[in-house]
């Protein structure tokens, strides 16, 4: 097979002005709202870090749900700006329970903002998205959601949620460019948003976008676009809707339905059970004769695997399975199975990796008759 030619990626002509427009309103569709969309140049964590910079201000009081360090990272950029937080922070690298967000919305004092992430790529684990945002509405709370890491793995309509500001990532299950991202933004949002101390003139400024791309019609994007990324986020939207957005979550679920059974039949622990957990990475507990560093050195280079070390406090003993984007299809899975048998293997754990091989077989093989 002859080395690529990166030669191919320089001097790229610029991306049609009039299809940036036509790129918003594709991923508000796949976000299920009809809400502003703004592009933003950047990777997903600019994206958040802009949200927060461009709400916060002294008086602006927010409860911000910590399950990962994304979570807290967003509470630092609101307290820098000067607003009052108050960080409401899960069990270490699990999700957050209904009725402590209740609590918390309850004590007071009335919230203006929730903030909170859908489902945590570092734990693998799976937020109740959903009640949590209709607690937030019934108190007339704007809601900010970071669905990078749901978008495409998960069902996620913004609109029916009630959903002020979402923040997604193309490079994860849309299997898209890492370097841009899109925020979407409710009409109530953007009263929160227009305030004295808001940014101007700043890449961190949610009213630049406003002024330099919505209220210009939406015609060419503020500063110099990069055209590779947004030519890559149209092909990635292209085969996103080929595919149809209900069968890629599914793609996804079956792959971590599949992931879990075979992590089962290797007789380690699912890290949360189903119901709180995410579709696009799996986690689980190695045993306790096991250290995590040689595991992870012994699975490193595992033909056609993709497995990592949990990421945050809470996480350190947790490895992650990935089933992310392409790689929510059954050679992926398999290949991750075997890579965590032949590890456990090499370092005096006995298992069965073909029992656990037909586990994931038969998880597929099931799962048409399987409500996912």
């Amino acid at each position: 097979m002859p080395a690529p030619d990166y030669a191919l990626l320089l001097d790229p002509p610029a991306f049609p002005a009039e299809r940036y427009a036509v790129l918003a309103d594709r991923l508000a569709g796949l976000m299920g709202t009809k809400n502003n969309v703004l592009l933003i140049q950047a990777e997903a964590v600019l994206a958040l870090e802009a949200a927060a910079t461009s709400l916060a201000r002294p008086g602006l009081r927010a409860l911000n749900i910590v399950t990962s360090p994304y979570g807290a990272w967003f509470g630092g950029w609101l307290e820098r700006g000067g607003a009052t937080v108050r960080n409401l922070t899960a069990s270490p690298a699990k999700p957050i329970a209904l009725h402590e967000v209740e609590r918390a919305l309850d004590e007071g004092p009335g919230f203006d903002l929730l903030v909170i992430v859908h489902a945590e790529s570092a734990s693998g684990i799976l937020n109740p998205l959903p009640a949590i945002a209709t607690l937030a509405k019934d108190r007339g709370i704007v809601t900010v959601v970071d669905a990078v890491a749901s978008i495409g793995g998960h069902t996620f309509e913004a609109d029916r949620l009630g959903i002020d500001i979402a923040v997604i990532g193309p490079q994860k299950a849309l299997a898209g460019p890492a370097g841009v991202s899109a925020i979407s933004v409710s009409q109530k949002a953007w009263e929160l948003l227009s305030h004295g101390a808001a940014p101007e003139n700043s890449m961190l400024s949610l009213l630049d976008q406003k002024k330099l791309w919505l209220e210009t019609g939406r015609s060419a994007l503020p500063g110099t676009p990069a055209p590779l990324e947004f030519f890559a986020l149209e092909a990635a939207l292209d085969r996103i809707e080929a595919e149809g957005l209900a069968s890629t979550n599914e793609r996804h679920k079956r792959a971590a339905f599949a992931t879990r059974a075979g992590i089962r039949a290797l007789g380690i622990g699912a890290w949360v059970e189903e119901a709180h957990a995410s579709a696009l990475v799996s986690t689980a507990i190695l045993p306790d004769t096991v250290e995590t560093g040689a595991f992870l050195a012994a699975a490193a280079g595992q033909q056609g695997a993709d497995i990592s070390g949990g990421v945050g406090p809470g996480a350190e003993r947790l490895i992650r399975l990935n089933h992310t984007g392409r790689r929510a299809n059954p050679d992926a899975v398999k290949a991750n199975i075997a890579a965590v048998s032949s590890a456990l293997k090499s370092l005096g754990h006995a298992t069965d990796s073909d029992s656990a091989l037909e586990a994931v077989e038969r998880s597929y093989s099931e799962a048409p008759a399987r409500r996912l």
